[in-house]
């Protein structure tokens, strides 16, 4: 399937001494990176370690502590994000073409309504994820796995630069994972950035070139398979382990002792 890339071409996002957390308790303490454009990179680490939580601040839904974001070229609203399934309502009452038709809502506005060429990117996009067909289900009485599927079309009508998923592949089918990485690879093939945070190691080092481990600080951040090395895994662990729960709140900027 072709794409327009309506985005404009992004930039490098950079990392610049970056500390995230809520109610001024750190999740992720002083991380410096640049993720180039069309990286296809993994976020992994130990449960709690901060990675869904930098995926919500580079998707602009969490403001650092401390230190920035740099985007060359583009903003955080030129990005796609896909959160984790149990994150998704899918009581709400909509069906699949609906749902899909979301992903337009930056190009047609609040109250748009969607012409032919929307309905046929919408139609193109389903038959890309293997859901053809499928435009009246109600989202509630999608199988995880299709749930899956109807959110990475929603990814591909939203035609973003920039693409973060959330653990995109937990508690879905063999079938779904491998189609799910095909689409990623096209992506990959176009240009895109991809960040995704993954929990399957093995995934990581199959599909994903390069690999920030996490454990609330960066562990690696390099080749996957330079990041994943058993003496990285165990770094991540122990430091997992040895994390004090109770640790003081993070100074603002205007707090911070000056040093002269």
């Amino acid at each position: 399937m072709g794409s327009s890339l309506s985005a404009a071409a992004s930039g490098p996002i950079r990392l610049v001494n970056l500390t995230l957390g809520y109610d001024r308790r750190p999740a992720v303490h002083h991380l410096e990176g640049e993720i180039a454009p069309g990286a296809t990179l993994a976020v992994c680490g130990p449960n709690g370690a901060g990675k869904s939580t930098l995926l919500k601040a580079l998707a602009g839904l969490l403001a650092p502590l401390g230190g920035r974001i740099e985007r060359d070229g583009a903003t955080a609203r030129d990005v796609a994000y896909l959160p984790q399934l149990p994150d998704v309502d899918r009581s709400f009452p909509i069906n699949v073409r609906d749902f899909i038709a979301m992903g337009a809502m930056r190009r047609l506005g609040l109250f748009g309504r969607a012409d032919a060429a929307e309905r046929a990117r919408a139609a193109a996009a389903l038959e890309r994820v293997g859901m053809a067909g499928m435009e009246e289900r109600p989202i509630e009485t999608l199988s995880g796995g299709q749930m899956q599927r109807i959110l990475f079309a929603r990814l591909i009508v939203q035609d973003q630069r920039v693409i973060l998923l959330d653990e995109p592949f937990g508690a879905i089918d063999e079938a779904t994972t491998d189609d799910l990485l095909a689409l990623i690879a096209h992506w990959r093939s176009e240009g895109r950035t991809v960040i995704a945070v993954l929990h399957e190691l093995d995934l990581a080092r199959r599909a994903f070139p390069h690999t920030l481990l996490l454990a609330r600080e960066p562990i690696a951040w390099c080749a996957t398979r330079e990041a994943l090395c058993a003496e990285n895994l165990g770094r991540a662990r122990a430091m997992s382990e040895a994390y004090d729960r109770e640790a003081r709140e993070c100074l603002r900027d205007e707090d911070a002792p000056h040093v002269h």
